[in-house]
């Protein structure tokens, strides 16, 4: 067992397997209070990559309403259940076991393997809130009931768990850029993987045997494009980008920016000890004791940065460039009031203002002889 330093924890972790960092962390960020659940995400991840046979119930990607809603069924709550509760001291060190640390030394992480019963309802929970609405209740501040939709895909770890746990050594992290993937020709089917995941994301082929999970859309990756549900979402909420791993956090780099130097973006449930590189912007409507059970530490700081992002320059012209182009982004800068993004090919892609400009038009368009409805 090697001893790994564990950001997210604050401290190291026993880890089966030692190796340097990727060259590149491939990362997410995503700003739960701009979905929506439109499942858009879903459908393009779907049609995509799992539209096959023995593929029925496999959702690389999915969105699940908090706080009752979960794919596969109790995918967090059991674990929790069978790790105990985390906790963490004041200097947000995790003092509880991770995953890893449960079971002790030499023995595979704790885990547990969903039911086929578990697959069965994808939108389990869907919309359900968090308790009944009072005559009179109406939203101000807190809400007194409340839900928020979590959207999942593979977290591509630090420290995989899958990965610790395949006896065929069935599932790598790509070098280049961080990505987790199983080598299917390895692989003889024992779900290992499934068990040990924390987050559910590896999904088990019936028709030909053996475990699949998101690959990253590492063949757009490879050509400087973002993932497929990141590039189809409609409300912007996603960024996808690398982490910065041979050295310091970037201020330039947008997912330094908003994940290490400002610590907007969590991961979620870091007491795991996974490190989780899908990071969430929290939920400003919701308690912060749920939210710390996902998010760790950090939540209530990370609320007020959101709060307070139109006094906040350099941190907002980061967030306005979620969905304003295709490329990754991994450059970035705010010039004026606008703020500018730069692709993996150090190419301007991304140009967004402060403030939508405004054009008017006369009522009478000379060209058409046609009178406009709409002249702003």
């Amino acid at each position: 067992m090697a001893k790994r330093f564990n950001w997210q924890i604050g401290r190291e972790l026993e880890y089966p397997y030692d190796a340097p960092p990727p060259k590149r962390q491939v990362a997410y960020i995503f700003d739960t209070n701009k979905c929506i659940e439109c499942q858009t995400c879903t459908v393009a991840c779907k049609t995509a990559w799992t539209s096959g046979k023995g593929q029925e119930t496999t959702f690389w990607n999915n969105v699940e309403t908090k706080p009752y809603g979960s794919y596969p069924q109790g995918w967090d709550s059991k674990l929790m259940d069978q790790c105990g509760g985390c906790q963490w001291n004041q200097e947000n060190k995790l003092v509880s076991l991770t995953v890893f640390e449960k079971n002790g030394k030499g023995k595979p992480p704790a885990g547990h393997m969903p039911t086929d019963k578990d697959y069965a309802s994808p939108n389990h929970g869907e919309d359900d809130i968090s308790g009944m609405v009072d005559q009179g209740h109406h939203f101000g501040g807190l809400h007194p009931v409340w839900m928020f939709y979590l959207a999942r895909i593979c977290n591509h770890c630090d420290h995989p768990s899958c990965l610790a746990a395949c006896p065929r050594k069935a599932i790598y992290k790509r070098n280049e850029d961080g990505i987790v993937l199983v080598d299917q020709k390895r692989c003889r089917g024992y779900q290992e993987c499934i068990k040990a995941c924390p987050y559910k994301k590896v999904f088990y082929n019936i028709i030909n045997r053996a475990s699949e999970k998101c690959i990253g859309c590492y063949p757009r990756v490879e050509e400087g494009n973002v993932a497929l549900c990141v590039e189809s979402c409609i409300g912007k909420i996603r960024l996808h980008g690398f982490l910065t791993t041979d050295g310091k956090p970037r201020e330039d780099n947008p997912l330094d920016y908003i994940v290490k130097i400002r610590k907007l973006a969590l991961p979620s449930y870091p007491q795991f000890g996974t490190g989780p590189n899908v990071f969430y912007i929290p939920p400003v409507h919701v308690p912060n004791e749920f939210l710390e059970q996902i998010f760790g530490p950090g939540v209530e700081d990370a609320k007020k940065l959101y709060k307070a992002l139109k006094d906040d320059k350099k941190l907002l012209g980061a967030m306005m460039l979620f969905g304003a182009s295709d490329r990754i982004l991994t450059r970035f800068e705010v010039q004026g009031d606008e703020a500018v993004g730069w692709d993996v090919d150090n190419k301007e892609v991304a140009r967004v203002p402060f403030t939508e400009p405004t054009y008017y038009r006369k009522h009478l368009d000379p060209k058409t002889s046609a009178y406009r409805h709409n002249t702003a």
